[in-house]
């Protein structure tokens, strides 16, 4: 089994900043890569970079993340504890679950180069596929 989660919005969107993200989806994967449960983890106030989130989603045994936008820091704090990350996701959870499932996801290779609070609404980021 395997497991990965996606930072969402209360909306069931992704989260555009990793480091802003209220909740977690973690979807459980049977050996046949398909869905057997699904879980919401709600985040600890603060920024996901520097909270226990990394630590907290590799107690659930997450292996695998889908992010909107992510900065190196926190991809590294990932990756370290065993996670992967798929960076420039975007859209409802639902339908970048299924496009994953179906090997229509890729990286985008882009990390937030900068930790404003704000981003520039210029600033998209979307799936690669």
């Amino acid at each position: 089994m395997k497991k990965i989660a996606i930072p969402i919005t209360s909306d069931n969107t992704i989260e555009d900043h990793f480091g802003h993200s209220q909740f977690y989806e973690i979807y459980t994967f049977s050996n046949n890569n398909e869905i057997v449960d699904l879980k919401l983890l709600e985040s600890e106030p603060g920024c996901g970079c520097k909270s226990n989130i990394v630590s907290v989603l590799a107690d659930e045994g997450v292996s695998f993340m889908l992010s909107g936008n992510i900065g190196n820091g926190a991809m590294n704090k990932l990756n370290k504890a065993g996670i992967g990350v798929i960076r420039g996701c975007s859209g409802k959870s639902a339908d970048i679950i299924l496009q994953y499932v179906e090997g229509e996801i890729s990286d985008s290779g882009i990390s937030c180069s900068h930790h404003d609070k704000k981003h520039k609404k210029s600033h998209k980021h979307t799936c690669n596929h």
